[in-house]
């Protein structure tokens, strides 16, 4: 048995095993989410066009909706594209090494990724808390709150942060 299969088998036992399996099961139930406000922005464009072009006739929330929807399909689909390693990586120099170095390189570059989530988190929830309080708009015809929109920005950094953190305590960084 090699040293990173025993290390991985240790990190998924015990309480580490625990955060580990159940950031992956809400990372799955929230891409699942993810999928579903993504085939309802889909809907509202063809909602859109249908009543623009064929009844003639104006559209107020559809563009609105949409931008909201897709958006928070894409936020908050992250954490599953981080768990299954299916994000853009430039890997070039890690494959080129092997070992500690290659690990250190891996870890490194995880923990930066996660003080950047981790500072998007705090922006997030500071952005969604002023909204929320202030009971901002979006000033467009429609005027919906805005808070709604910012909320799925919020959750999906704070998911990400979470992953990344599973990632690491995984030891496939």
């Amino acid at each position: 048995m090699s040293q990173t299969s025993s290390y991985r088998r240790a990190s998924e036992q015990g309480l580490f095993g625990g955060y580990i399996r159940c950031v992956d099961a809400v990372s799955v139930a929230v891409a699942v989410v993810a999928g579903a406000l993504l085939a309802l922005g889909v809907l509202s464009v063809v909602h859109m066009v249908f009543v623009r072009y064929v009844m003639g006739e104006s559209t107020i929330w559809q563009t609105e909706f949409t931008t909201f929807a897709i958006t928070a399909s894409m936020l908050l689909g992250t954490p599953y594209v981080l768990k299954t390693g299916g994000h853009v990586a430039v890997t070039v120099l890690p494959d080129a090494l092997q070992g500690l170095p290659r690990r250190l390189m891996r870890l490194s570059a995880s923990l930066v990724g996660l003080a950047f989530c981790l500072a998007l988190t705090y922006g997030c929830w500071y952005y969604f808390y002023e909204a929320f309080t202030l009971e901002w708009t979006t000033g467009t015809v429609w005027n919906p709150p805005l808070w709604p929109a910012i909320l799925p920005v919020a959750v999906g950094a704070s998911l990400l942060s979470l992953q990344y953190v599973a990632e690491i305590l995984r030891g496939e960084t």
